[in-house]
């Protein structure tokens, strides 16, 4: 994250969320949507998984893939790593999903349960037959300390994705095309494609700025 005009703006690193309006998976456009405007996208799905719905779980995957694999490679593990972890992930959320008592905390169990797997793939790439001892307690606490920024860090970002998600779609496009694109465009190539004068694209990117620190503070991110 960096700041722009004194409004939240995006580190282009960070992974781009999928647009609201953008073509569906095929698995994700057959699952129906909540029954509720009170339920939330999650508690919807997790009650269509429980439910056996094998589409529901697709969906559930495709939404939060990025938050789980990108925990790996903060670890700096492998790409085959990654993918070993995120298939150990998905076996353990199919068995404690039922036991999941608030949907709406998927994301943190999932961080947590990624992390921890991370951190013991890093432990175990880390020992050696000579010396191991020695070193044990200081592996610990370095990878401890490094497990919780990397939650910090992957719930940030979570929260950075949901937020532009939500925001309607000529923000969304416009944000994306600001800060997430490189190299950068000039902003008249950027106000052609989405049709705006090429003066206004200030004013309404402070706009959406706003909006997208007003949903920022809505997933509680300070």
């Amino acid at each position: 994250m960096k700041t722009i005009d004194g409004a939240v703006a995006i580190d282009s690193r960070e992974p781009l969320p999928e647009p609201r309006d953008a073509a569906p998976s095929r698995e994700a456009a057959k699952v129906s949507s909540p029954s509720r405007d009170t339920d939330s996208l999650d508690e919807h799905l997790v009650r269509q998984c429980l439910e056996g719905d094998e589409q529901a779980w697709s969906a559930l995957l495709d939404r939060y893939k990025r938050l789980i694999y990108s925990i790996p490679f903060k670890y700096g593990l492998t790409t085959q790593e990654a993918a070993d972890i995120f298939q150990d992930v998905c076996v353990e959320l199919v068995e404690e999903l039922p036991r999941l008592r608030e949907p709406r905390a998927l994301p943190k169990w999932l961080a947590q349960v990624t992390s921890h797997k991370c951190a013991h793939a890093k432990q175990l790439a880390q020992r050696h037959p000579w010396g191991a001892a020695s070193h044990a307690l200081e592996d610990v606490a370095d990878t401890a300390i490094a497990g919780e920024q990397v939650l910090l860090e992957v719930e940030r970002e979570q929260a950075l994705r949901d937020a532009v998600t939500a925001l309607p779609p000529r923000c969304r496009q416009l944000i994306q095309a600001l800060f997430y694109e490189t190299p950068a465009r000039p902003y008249r190539e950027i106000a052609s494609q989405l049709n705006l004068a090429n003066g206004s694209i200030g004013f309404i990117r402070g706009r959406c700025l706003g909006r997208l620190r007003n949903e920022l503070h809505k997933n509680g991110f300070q």
